[in-house]
């Protein structure tokens, strides 16, 4: 019977020690957020990710521009043949309105036909025109936009403190996992401790 108590207790010493190591390890990859230093062993203690922020930021930035949002899928989705269509029309009824009201002075037959010509006018040319703009502002947003550089700077310049929230906030469960693993990793070797007791 003593035995099987002197197991138990190590069993729930080895849980607790487990448990409060990965909880402690866990705080110290954000705390301290401000470095601490140690005079006698000329050592400075500060959190893993304050202490490697910008390396972080360098990461996640070139992560997400190579693996999940490229320039490319941006800028071919920023003016569809929809849009072009709707720029056209519109330039139409522009065009229509301007010469109603510049034109009342010509008979309607003459200002019919002037009007049809300028829509194919517009059909025609500044269809390609709308293209050839398209395709220059295309190139410049892919040469301005740098979504690595965009998500570098905005993790740079959050405060530690909420930069710790978001993290927190998208590995709170693994985090949590952590925990409990650690509890239930300290259980058994508690548990295989107190056997070897038994024969030592």
């Amino acid at each position: 019977m003593n035995n099987i108590i002197r197991i138990l207790i190590l069993a729930i010493i080895g849980g607790l020690i487990g448990y409060i190591t990965n909880v402690i390890a866990i705080k110290l990859i954000f705390r301290p957020i401000n470095p601490i230093k140690v005079p006698i062993f000329n050592i400075e203690i500060i959190g893993m990710i304050p202490k490697r922020k910008k390396e972080i930021a360098i990461n996640i930035g070139r992560i997400v521009e190579e693996q999940f949002l490229s320039i490319d899928e941006i800028t071919n989705n920023l003016v569809t043949e929809q849009d072009k269509e709707y720029i056209i029309d519109y330039i139409k009824v522009k065009i229509k309105l301007i010469l109603n009201e510049k034109m009342v002075l010509i008979p309607s037959t003459i200002r019919s036909l002037v009007q049809n010509y300028i829509s194919e006018i517009i059909e025609d040319e500044i269809r390609e025109g709308i293209d050839e703009l398209c395709e220059e502002m295309i190139a410049k947003a892919s040469n301005r936009i740098n979504i690595k550089e965009i998500i570098e700077n905005k993790i740079n310049e959050l405060d530690l403190y909420e930069l710790e929230i978001i993290i927190l906030q998208i590995v709170k469960n693994e985090l949590r996992h952590i925990e409990i693993l650690g509890l239930i990793l300290g259980f058994f070797i508690g548990i295989v401790q107190g056997i070897i007791t038994i024969f030592i």
